[in-house]
């Protein structure tokens, strides 16, 4: 086993560490325990406490002292107003050790709620992967377009929408097969890639994968580990809004390479 092998498993170990503890947080995607869409009229949830509605301009709780509810760290004592913002990460109800979050999505309002004691918690066991390889390394070459470009795609829920900034396109090769992706911009730097392939819906999840890159060099040249080729939360549970991959993203080859659809 040469040293660049050895440095490549071990960096690759380090990524998926830190994957599974993404997921495995008390608080995160795996303890979600519902997704529940919001109306204008003031109605209970599940089994939360308060009265809960929402319309075009925000969302409406309305509750006792004596139900618990805090929003940065003050506690709901009558109808608190929150502005959830499209797209965006959620705003943060607190209810004793569970997180109920507020979220808008294609203009209309849901609560998901996080529990540290959610079964699905209890019983993660970890993401499956296939071995990673060096082989699945390729070097691809980005093509900026003149301008942003507003890329919509479908969601894993019917009827919403996503909305992507496209910066442009990278070509590259994947067994001797030209290929192209549509590379959109990534959370922090750089790029970031939904797309399927070949073993999505059988391996692998089937709405899409995320693939990030890191900027390109001064010639435009990328790198595509496709090793850390990464599941979307909603590959994990039933409650999350993830995009799906646009139609330029679809392989027609199976990457065995990355994460695989986990065990629920």
């Amino acid at each position: 086993m040469t040293t660049a092998t050895t440095s490549f498993e071990q960096d690759w170990q380090a990524w998926h560490t830190d994957r599974e503890a993404y997921f495995a947080d008390p608080l995160g995607w795996v303890a979600l325990t519902g997704l529940f869409w919001l109306t204008e009229t003031p109605s209970a949830v599940d089994d939360l406490p308060g009265l809960w509605r929402a319309d075009d301009d925000g969302l409406y709780v309305t509750a006792d002292k004596i139900d618990g509810l805090s929003v940065d760290g003050i506690v709901v004592d009558g109808t608190e107003t929150l502005l959830p913002i499209e797209g965006a990460p959620g705003l943060i109800v607190a209810a004793g050790e569970r997180r109920i979050e507020v979220i808008r999505r294609t203009g209309s309002v849901a609560l998901r709620v996080h529990d540290p004691k959610a079964p699905t918690l209890q019983s993660f066991g970890g993401i499956p992967t296939f071995e990673p390889s060096p082989e699945w390394v390729v070097t691809g070459t980005f093509t900026p377009y003149d301008a942003e470009r507003t890329v919509t795609t479908g969601a894993v829920v019917a009827g919403l929408e996503h909305h992507h900034a496209g910066l442009g396109v990278i070509d590259f090769e994947l067994g001797g097969v030209p290929q192209q992706f549509v590379a959109f911009k990534g959370k922090t730097s750089g790029f970031q890639i939904l797309f399927t392939d070949e073993t999505s819906g059988v391996t692998t999840y089937r709405a899409c994968r995320s693939l990030a890159v890191a900027e390109p060099d001064a010639d435009g040249h990328v790198v595509l580990d496709f090793n850390r080729a990464s599941n979307l939360p909603c590959a994990l549970t039933d409650y999350a809004t993830c995009p799906v991959a646009p139609p330029e993203n679809r392989l027609a080859v199976a990457v065995e390479a990355g994460e695989k659809l986990p065990v629920r």
